[in-house]
């Protein structure tokens, strides 16, 4: 044998040994991707240490940073330390910021069709959401709405049930909405409007001095434990429930597609899991406080704790229907929503209806 012959049959030994054995390119890869280091912003929609919500999102990047043993470390900045809050959206797509924490429906000039992953008026409670989103299609339904802006979403908290809000007069009929100037965002906004009120956008910075001052006449926040933090049972006699505007809001985790691919499986779940975990801390922490929170309302003589009267929130239902169906009507991309919204909710508001609201009217009667 040649020569030239022994060097061919030895460069084809080789190539054949390539083939058949381990991918180790493949595996270096690994290796790499394994020991590689990463270090993320976070910002958020929240105030510097807003209870509850800045600091679940600060748990959040703990936990993260302990459970991948120092490979993710994310840095949270709150609202307007990096970022306008209500600039993360954008922030987060355009790769500028790695991920962000805040509510759906702050985009909803944008994308309309996210409130229905945060709250819609008279739509579902947080259990119900939790429901819909991890096992109802909804979480897959809510990653395609944000796909075309490079944005992966998590849920992560969820305030759990608020109350109506803070009035300086009684509201017997839907006539006392007329006129009505009342700091509400959102759809919850559009169906105070088409009843007579006028919707008002303001940050919650502004709340507390503008219905002391009387520039605004009611207010929508949260709850009893956020509220209260606000200083609005200071500023308005009147404290209204249920919180029909937004029975059960939901909080996001948003991270760039990017970014998101970036990571070695093992980060993602370490992600995915912490997310989901905060989500529950969160939603607890508001159910204890609120709890906490709403004794000392009731014990203050100088607030009346009243119930909204059944037609006044009959009517704003029957409105609160005709809004989402005018929207729908516009827009092709928040009627696919809020069709599998709709659906789901009727499925499992007759499951709640048999099971937990007879259960509660019976704890209630004795």
């Amino acid at each position: 044998m040649t020569v030239t012959k022994q060097v061919i049959m030895l460069l084809l030994s080789i190539l054949l040994v390539a083939c058949d054995g381990p991918d180790i390119g493949s595996d270096a890869d690994k290796a790499t991707a394994e020991r590689r280091v990463f270090n993320w912003k976070m910002v958020t929609t929240w105030p510097p240490g807003f209870p509850v919500f800045q600091e679940g999102a600060e748990e959040f990047a703990r936990r993260v940073g302990v459970m991948s043993n120092g490979r993710l470390n994310i840095r949270v900045y709150a609202g307007g330390e990096l970022v306008p809050p209500l600039q993360v959206f954008d922030a987060v797509s355009q790769g500028t910021i790695e991920m962000g924490h805040g509510s759906p429906y702050y985009w909803a000039g944008k994308v309309p069709e996210a409130q229905f992953f945060s709250s819609v008026p008279f739509g579902m409670t947080a259990k119900g959401m939790n429901a819909w989103l991890y096992y109802g299609g909804g979480l897959e339904l809510w990653r395609e709405v944000y796909a075309p802006f490079n944005v992966v979403p998590f849920p992560m908290g969820n305030t759990g049930m608020q109350m109506g809000g803070w009035f300086n007069k009684k509201i017997n009929s839907l006539d006392d909405i007329k006129g009505l100037r009342m700091r509400i965002p959102g759809l919850g906004g559009k169906v105070l409007k088409r009843a007579g009120g006028n919707p008002v956008l303001m940050a919650g910075s502004e709340i507390y001095t503008a219905l002391e001052r009387g520039t605004i006449d009611a207010t929508e926040w949260v709850a009893p434990f956020h509220d209260q933090r606000l200083g609005l049972n200071r500023a308005a006699k009147f404290y209204y429930y249920p919180g029909w505007h937004e029975p059960g809001t939901m909080f996001e985790l948003i991270i760039n597609s990017n970014k998101w691919n970036e990571l070695p499986a093992d980060l993602k779940q370490i992600v995915e899991t912490t997310a989901t975990a905060i989500s529950q801390t969160i939603y607890s922490q508001m159910e204890y406080n609120n709890q906490i929170a709403l004794q000392a309302i009731r014990e203050d003589s100088r607030i009346e704790l009243l119930q909204f009267p059944e037609d006044v929130l009959r009517e704003l239902r029957a409105l609160t229907a005709v809004t989402l169906d005018e929207e729908a009507e516009a827009n092709p991309a928040f009627k696919r929503v809020y069709e599998a919204y709709r659906n789901f909710r009727e499925d499992y508001t007759e499951w709640t209806r048999l099971s937990e609201d007879v259960y509660q009217d019976i704890l209630r009667s004795e």
